[in-house]
């Protein structure tokens, strides 16, 4: 790993090529807050294709690897060498890719879903706590500073205990067959082999359940779910709507779509109390909406001086200046830097890691995650019989696998 002296952490990226959205916004993140530098990587499995983005990025053309293996084995090596990699590839990659970095001692951010069954999921998990690496999943709109204060009202109690919770991330991107007509994305994302069939659950529902948990503070302890194919010809599911009891019996409903015609992004999630309610969305990020049991509706705006901690520390620009979407993945790629600063350079207190009670998701999130597209698909196959997800089993709770 790079040396105490060296200040910003190195990273690396597998994945991410030209013309990959996701690419860009990790490496824009990384690089907002100054925090990292992007000096080595594969962009794709065209070596020429590949060597020219590193070359364009500004890495060292003896770190534009041919291979992933290649580039573990060659950094693990160096005194200088990578502290995280971020693993941005199809979906039936993720654990091979994801398990080589970490056995090399490596820390890893891995894209949702993190491997395609909770078995493998599981494994990654447990090698990243074997070889003392950091494995976390990019679930950024947990990120959001008004996320966070949402969060934080509900975990202090101000809504009075939760009644029930309604989220959804509901977009209409392929509301039309864009995988018949060469769309790159839509290929890989409707390929059942590559993103697997429940495909729209993997997709967007593990965002909506996991926004779900970071806000509420609650798991699923069984669900009811249906799932759907809206596009003809498409050969995954592109719809899912699933019922769940949360902790305690909370009721909580879940509406995934990557076919709901019309809506841009459509990620919105109610959280309903005793005493009153809050809602945000992602399209308008900036705002928090509370009411109260007299329907007194009040919006907090992002930047105000009576927000909680969780949610200034993450405001980079005054009251009045809107920030979006790169900002939030930007504080992900910030809360994990504190932990990975840490851990090279052996500022540890106490004997432990800096920690926040809200923080970055990490490898058991995303391996809750695929227990909940497994649990969805069991359901559905069981015509929507409740199922209880592994996640919740007595006996994984106490290991957290």
């Amino acid at each position: 790993m790079s040396a105490p002296q060296s200040g910003r952490l190195v990273a690396g990226m597998v994945g991410g090529g030209a013309g990959a959205d996701i690419g860009k916004t990790h490496r824009y993140a990384m690089r907002l807050d100054g925090k990292y530098d992007l000096l080595a990587g594969v962009f794709g499995r065209d070596r020429g294709r590949s060597a020219a983005l590193a070359a364009e990025l500004g890495i060292p053309a003896d770190r534009a690897y041919g291979s992933y293996g290649e580039m573990a084995a060659a950094e693990a090596a160096r005194g200088d060498g990578v502290d995280v990699v971020a693993v941005a590839t199809p979906n039936d990659s993720h654990f091979e890719i994801a398990r080589t970095f970490l056995e090399a001692g490596i820390s890893v951010v891995c894209e949702k879903p993190l491997t395609q069954d909770s078995a493998t999921a599981a494994e990654l998990v447990r090698i990243a706590a074997e070889h003392d690496a950091v494995l976390a999943v990019p679930h950024c709109y947990s990120a959001y500073a008004m996320v966070r204060h949402a969060a934080r009202l509900v975990r202090d109690g101000r809504l009075g205990p939760v009644t029930f919770v309604d989220v959804e991330h509901a977009s209409g991107w392929a509301a039309t067959p864009l995988e018949l007509l060469g769309h790159k994305q839509a290929g890989w994302r409707t390929d059942p082999d590559v993103a697997g069939f429940p495909s729209v659950v993997g997709d967007l529902g593990t965002h909506a359940y996991h926004l779900l948990r970071y806000i509420t503070g609650l798991d699923a302890e069984r669900l009811s779910a249906r799932l759907k194919t809206v596009v003809p010809q498409r050969r995954v599911f592109d719809h899912a709507t699933v019922q769940m009891d949360l902790d305690g019996g909370v009721p909580a409903r879940l509406w995934a779509s990557m076919a709901a015609t019309g809506h841009s992004h459509g990620l919105r999630i109610r959280v309903f109390g005793e005493r009153g309610s809050l809602e945000w969305q992602h399209e308008d990020p900036h705002h928090l909406t509370l009411q109260d049991l007299d329907g007194t509706t009040t919006i907090l705006t992002q930047g105000i001086s009576t927000l909680s901690e969780d949610a200034t520390r993450l405001t980079r620009v005054g009251l009045g200046h809107p920030e979006g979407f790169l900002e939030a993945f930007a504080n992900f790629y910030s809360d994990l830097a504190e932990v990975l600063r840490a851990r090279r350079d052996g500022t540890v207190l106490d004997g432990k890691l800096p920690g926040r009670e809200l923080s970055f998701p990490t490898g058991r999130d995303g391996l809750i995650g695929v227990q909940f597209v497994e649990a969805v698909a069991a359901s559905h196959a069981k015509d929507a019989a409740w199922v209880v997800p592994a996640s919740a089993l007595p006996e994984l709770r106490k290991t957290g696998l």
